[in-house]
């Protein structure tokens, strides 16, 4: 079986759609950083559909910031790859071809300095986590424990960092006339734009002030709020990617026929017609993006939790569960009444899609994988609506129970987990808070934890009760029990 190039797709079955539009005749215009499975089944889906549409100059250098192998596979397959797109009625192929080829930042940071100094490059996007940047949410500037800031800072050989690579590459372009390029956030994140913009100021002030002071007034960092749920690659998905293709893809990924992208029309240089695959460009993404982070997001930690403890492999296992499901259901109809209307967003059919999305049984959504990295995740996608809930004096009961699961996680870590660490850049700190012998040491360590509780939370009676109340009835009984107790079989 021959591996996936541009002259194998040439003979694809019918089975896989193909890239409809002339590779050759594209040139390069965006570099990409953070080369993972939500930038194939995210960006590079919509920059597809946009060459399709428009043609352009639109293709994509994409960046793995690690990972040498991730780059040698893209330039193996010329850039392609297969996106298994599953709903509830079965699978369908799509041969993407909108990435150019890939580079490693660890081990070619030269390399991808050049491609981002190309004047051709207007834009620039991004996929590499919160944890993956190295600022300070607390303070929105530079996380100087990190040790890739730190190593970036201090200039003595070529940075390897996001922050650190993108603000080289825009000093780089100043001292020779080149416009910048417009960066673009697509990491879950509230504000994201905003959040980027602060990191790479800091981190250009200081070592130049000047700079600092140039790219505040001439980078654009529009926001964009993204969605599509992306299951981690198995050795199914490439079975069946081979399958449908006729190729062997080792690039191959999973994911939902949903995808949505809110994004602000902010690109000076121009961009792709995104919008040819549905994007929506407007002037503020900060209701969609608390909508979605809110309610999907939200409801994904809580499903990733509960999955977690009661030993469920799969979100849509723990959505097999009535009990489950009425728990989830209760949870989007408690944040629903923190969030602003939207003139385009019908929010009770919103609820139902994201239920039939998790239900999905063609998904294979690991709760362990969502289940990384909460404490960045809860305190925008749960402490947040609670904190907004106690103060229009609305239902907390979800949010509480989400919160003290989560803690419970920190304490017991995940049923037949067999004792792997927790995957989170906090993970000594939460364990250390969870081994409190009562509750209230419990609830008490994890508040003194900073920049995790808003104090709305923490100076909340109601809050506290609440959350000590589940974790009380951890402490004592099973978690089927405590699940059944605590909401009984909502219909």
């Amino acid at each position: 079986m021959t591996g996936l190039t541009s002259r194998s797709i040439a003979k694809a079955p019918a089975t896989a759609a193909t890239p409809q539009y002339d590779r050759n005749a594209c040139g390069v215009g965006i570099v990409h950083l953070g080369l993972g499975a939500f930038h194939k089944a995210h960006q590079a889906f919509y920059t597809d559909a946009a060459l399709a549409a428009e043609g352009g100059d639109w293709k994509i250098i994409g960046v793995s910031m690690r990972n040498e192998q991730v780059a040698a596979d893209f330039n193996a397959q010329d850039g392609l790859f297969t996106i298994l797109e599953k709903g509830n009625d079965g699978a369908k192929a799509q041969i993407i071809g909108s990435i150019d080829h890939a580079v490693c930042a660890r081990t070619q940071p030269e390399q991808v300095l050049d491609a981002l100094c190309d004047a051709n490059v207007r834009v620039v996007t991004t996929t590499v986590t919160e944890k993956g940047y190295g600022i300070d949410r607390a303070t929105g500037g530079l996380d100087l424990s990190n040790p890739v800031i730190a190593q970036d800072l201090t200039r003595d050989s070529a940075p390897v960092g996001v922050i650190g690579l993108i603000v080289t590459a825009l000093a780089r372009r100043r001292t020779r006339g080149i416009a910048p390029f417009t960066v673009l956030c697509c990491d879950n994140l509230p504000e994201n734009g905003t959040f980027l913009r602060a990191g790479l100021i800091d981190f250009a002030n200081r070592y130049d002030t000047d700079l600092g002071q140039w790219i505040a007034d001439t980078v654009a960092c529009p926001s964009s709020m993204v969605d599509r749920i992306t299951p981690a690659q198995t050795a199914d998905t490439r079975a069946l990617a081979q399958e449908l293709t006729g190729s062997e893809d080792v690039l191959a990924i999973e994911t939902e026929s949903f995808h949505q992208w809110v994004i602000e029309d902010n690109f000076p240089t121009g961009r792709p017609a995104w919008d040819a695959a549905g994007a929506i460009f407007t002037n503020d993404v900060a209701a969609y993006e608390k909508m979605k982070l809110r309610l999907l997001n939200g409801s994904h930690s809580l499903i990733a939790y509960m999955g977690q403890l009661l030993g469920k492999q799969y979100v849509r296992d723990v959505m097999a569960d009535p009990c489950l499901e009425a728990i989830v259901r209760r949870h989007l109809e408690e944040v629903s009444a923190t969030l602003p209307a939207l003139p385009d967003i019908d929010l009770p059919q919103y609820r139902a899609d994201l239920i039939a999305r998790f239900r999905n049984p063609n998904i294979a959504h690991e709760t362990l994988q969502i289940a990384s990295d909460g404490s960045e995740k809860m305190p925008q996608r749960i402490f947040a609506p609670a904190a907004d809930a106690i103060a229009h004096n609305l239902s907390i009961q979800s949010g509480a129970f989400a919160t003290a699961v989560w803690m419970w996680y920190c304490k017991r870590g995940g049923k037949g987990m067999d004792d792997r660490a927790i995957n989170d850049p906090r993970a000594d700190l939460l364990r250390a808070a969870a081994q409190g012998d009562t509750p209230d040491e419990i609830l008490s360590a994890f508040e003194r934890m900073p920049g995790l509780f808003p104090k709305e939370l923490s100076e909340s009676p109601a809050w506290r009760k609440s959350v000590l109340g589940v974790l009380g009835d951890l402490a004592e009984n099973p978690i089927e029990q405590v699940v059944e107790t605590t909401f009984g079989r909502i219909s």
